[in-house]
């Protein structure tokens, strides 16, 4: 209760009833709410001022209490009138500009203690359940709906200002060289099942009518067909993931000796 203390203070020596006290107390919430007190009555009077503190007129009236606000930025206005009825106050805050009302009825002595109207430290009872209900039930709704925005605001996740490319379906896609991204093959799960394929219908079993060294299971250097065959196959004649039977040995032009460039034994041998 910032504040609080220090107002109740200032009008501590003019405060006559427990009225004056719950009147007090909701003229400081709406303070805190971003609003200043103009002064009393229904119309403005010339001179006046925006402030904290409540008017010297203020609780003249103890059956009708007429405050009049402004907001902070004086972007709109308020009319606070508090009507005592037997040991309540009716409380009615309305906006001008939209003619919309909030009310709240308040028992005066749930909340003051009548024998200690002049300390501040014993007149208040239950203050954090008068400012509950105030808050929900009569404070500026639009005060209220702005205040929860901005919270929303600020617990809402920032947003993703580099979108993925797979996400937008108006992006177009970049195209990598067909190397960049070897074909899925999957490995047998018989590495000699030539043939296989042509004897299923369903499709379901690996292997064909050729044996494709490259996906028979059996080690294999690792040869790409995309990337194509030095004086063969240009790059990308094969492309990505297509079947390819390699003709003739892959690499030519083999370092060392190959065996066969050598001659069998007996060669010359005619009946060989």
């Amino acid at each position: 209760m910032a504040g609080l203390e220090l107002l109740y203070n200032c009008v501590s020596n003019s405060i006559t009833s427990p009225q004056d006290v719950v009147v007090c107390f909701v003229h400081w919430e709406i303070v805190k709410n971003g609003f200043k007190c103009l002064g009393t009555g229904d119309e403005p009077q010339d001179g006046e001022k925006k402030s904290e503190l409540l008017p010297t007129t203020w609780n003249a009236n103890k059956e009708l209490y007429t405050l009049r606000y402004r907001s902070n930025d004086d972007t709109y206005n308020l009319l606070l009138k508090a009507i005592t009825v037997d040991s309540t106050l009716i409380f009615n805050l309305m906006d001008p500009a939209t003619d919309k009302v909030t009310d709240l009825t308040v028992t005066v002595s749930d909340y003051v203690d009548e024998a200690n109207l002049q300390i501040f430290e014993s007149v208040f009872k239950n203050t954090e359940d008068l400012a509950k209900k105030l808050k929900s039930s009569l404070l500026p709704a639009r005060k209220r709906e702005a205040s929860e925005k901005t919270e929303e605001q600020a617990k809402a996740p920032a947003p993703d200002m580099h979108r993925r490319p797979d996400r937008d379906p108006l992006s177009i896609p970049a195209r990598a060289p067909p190397t960049a991204h070897p074909p899925n093959w999957t490995d047998p799960l018989e590495p000699f099942a030539a043939g296989g394929a042509d004897l299923d219908p369903f499709g379901r079993r690996p292997g064909g009518m050729i044996v494709d060294p490259l996906r028979s299971g059996l080690p294999c250097s690792g040869f790409d067909p995309t990337a194509g065959i030095p004086g063969v196959l240009p790059p990308g004649a094969v492309p990505p993931g297509a079947r390819f039977d390699p003709f003739g040995p892959v690499v030519r032009n083999r370092p060392g000796p190959d065996p066969d460039h050598l001659p069998p034994p007996g060669y010359d041998d005619m009946f060989m």
